[in-house]
Parts: structure tokens; C-alpha cells; sequence
């Protein structure tokens, strides 16, 4: 299980918004995502890199997997999973095995 974010959501899209609207006051993009870093406090120049990687690959401007199928991607393994221990389980109890003979 992944480790809670330090930041809240409100943070990350605002850090995206501010990153929007200076972005062309400064020289190349770098020193536009320092600025805001600094100015909120964020860790890592790296972290607001991500976030705004993130938000274009939501958009639709960034080809990527969108958080909504990374989320989904996730349930489906959770579920593979589980399906897999409840096989092995009926496997082991030889209850697979008799039911497929029934059938």
C-alpha cells in the first residue's frame, strides 16, 4: 500500500494553477516550478514536476495512464489477486476439483 501524501489535494492543484499562471514570466519552466516550490514550501522541484505531469496526463495533452485507469488498474490487480488466493484455497481443499467434476 502506497504511503499517504504529504500534501493535500487542494495544494497539488494550486501548485498546478500557479505554475499555469507564471509560467511565461520566467525564463524556461524550471525556474517557474522553483519559484512556486519555494513560494509554497513544497520539498522538490521534482514533486511539482510530477503533480504537473500528472495534471497534463488528466487533461488529455500528455499521452500517460490517467490517474482515474491507474486507479482502476489497481482494483483489477487487488481483485486478481484475491480471485488467485481463492483458488489456491479450493485447490487445496480439493472443493474446486469436485465442483468441475459435478460439471
Amino acid at each position: 500500500m502506497a504511503r499517504p501524501s504529504r500534501y493535500p489535494l487542494e495544494l497539488r492543484r494550486r501548485a498546478v494553477r500557479m505554475v499555469a499562471e507564471v509560467r511565461d514570466g520566467y525564463p524556461n519552466e524550471t525556474a517557474a516550478l522553483q519559484a512556486v516550490t519555494d513560494k509554497l514550501g513544497i520539498g522538490s522541484r521534482e514533486t511539482l514536476r510530477n503533480w504537473l505531469k500528472q495534471h497534463e496526463i488528466d487533461a488529455g495533452t500528455r499521452p500517460g495512464m490517467t490517474t482515474e485507469e491507474s486507479a482502476q488498474l489497481k482494483a483489477m490487480k487487488k481483485e486478481i489477486a484475491e480471485l488467485k488466493r481463492a483458488n489456491e484455497m479450493a485447490d487445496s481443499t480439493g472443493g474446486r476439483k469436485e465442483f468441475c467434476e459435478l460439471l
